[in-house]
């Protein structure tokens, strides 16, 4: 079982992979400094729970 994450994290981390799919990568640490400078998101937990969403969205195999 995974963690449930909101639908505003998983909206806004689809939709900056779809507007920038070159700007991330599977490291947290680079797509949080992405996150920052991309949106303005202002909150570090935010920030970082996007960034987390990012990284396990491009991990899957699927994608």
């Amino acid at each position: 079982m995974g963690r449930i994450r909101p639908t505003y994290i998983k909206r806004v981390s689809i939709e900056l992979l779809n507007k920038y799919p070159q700007a991330f990568s599977r490291d947290f640490e680079s797509n949080k400094e992405m996150v920052s400078t991309l949106t303005d998101v202002t909150s570090i937990m935010m920030r970082n729970r996007i960034a987390g969403y990012i990284s396990r969205y491009l991990s899957h195999p699927e994608v």
